[in-house]
């Protein structure tokens, strides 16, 4: 599987600030954040619901990455995805292992585990 995902019984403004409380607990900062709502409603004049990706990014991880792979830049960063839901908010990450398991290089698939281990801990304690 891609991606891993949990329903959150919050609203979508909520659960972004406990998304966001809870990936700096794990030591993931944002580095980009696509509200592609807004996107859809700004460029296609569509309304569509509250769907935001969030790319993490954990700089110990992020650069033990790169040295390994220096393409693998075009991987990087973990989003994860906030979308709003009639009864509360999904959050969706993907799955670092099965993203790079495109990669030909040893060196990154325990990089992957681990990162997919604090993945998984931040989705957990949501």
């Amino acid at each position: 599987m891609y991606y891993k995902n949990k329903k959150i019984n919050k609203n979508f403004e909520q659960t972004e600030l406990a998304v966001r409380g809870e990936l700096s607990n794990v030591g993931f900062g944002i580095l980009t954040e696509i509200s592609v709502n807004e996107v859809f409603k700004k460029k296609l004049d569509i309304d569509f619901k509250k769907y935001k990706i969030l790319g993490a990014c954990n700089p110990h991880f992020a650069h033990k990455a790169i040295t390994s792979e220096e393409i693998i830049g075009t991987l990087l960063p973990c989003n994860v995805l906030l979308i709003e839901r009639d009864n509360g908010t999904e959050v969706a990450i993907m799955n670092p292992s099965s993203a790079m398991s495109v990669v030909n290089n040893e060196s990154i698939t325990p990089l992957a585990n681990e990162v997919e281990s604090l993945l998984n801990q931040f989705l957990d304690k949501l």
